[in-house]
């Protein structure tokens, strides 16, 4: 199995990784005295989701690009941050509250792409042979 990155994914995992850290710059610093304490802290669980599904993304990047499970799970985190992350951002900017039905979706995509790296690991890693 060769282990070369998948390009594209990679850099969608570093465009992603780059504006979590600059909405979460911008949310902690700028937007904490425009916006109320309950939307700046939903404003922040996007960034950290973005955050903590840019670094899976890079990890998949890192797998075999041509196995399907792989593939499968670099767009569904991907999808999944635009989702999930964005429903947040833009109901918090802008107060449209139908905005939040959306946001599941995206959960629903993280755990899709989470299990289908659970599924790769169980068929494609070899078990130790000790």
């Amino acid at each position: 199995m060769t282990f070369a990155p998948n390009r594209q994914l990679l850099l969608i995992a570093a465009a992603s990784g780059l504006l979590a850290v600059a909405l979460g710059a911008w949310g902690g610093h700028g937007l904490k005295h425009i916006l109320s304490e309950k939307y700046l802290q939903t404003f922040l669980t996007g960034v950290e989701y973005q955050v903590t599904h840019s670094l899976a993304l890079l990890f998949t990047s890192l797998l075999p690009a041509s196995k399907r499970l792989v593939k499968l799970a670099g767009w569904s985190f991907t999808a999944g941050i635009v989702l999930f992350s964005g429903s947040l951002y833009l109901l918090t900017l802008t107060g449209i509250r139908w905005l939040g039905a959306i946001t599941p979706f995206g959960g629903v995509l993280f755990m899709f792409g989470w299990l289908c790296l659970f599924l790769f690991a169980l068929k494609h890693l070899a078990k130790d042979s000790d």
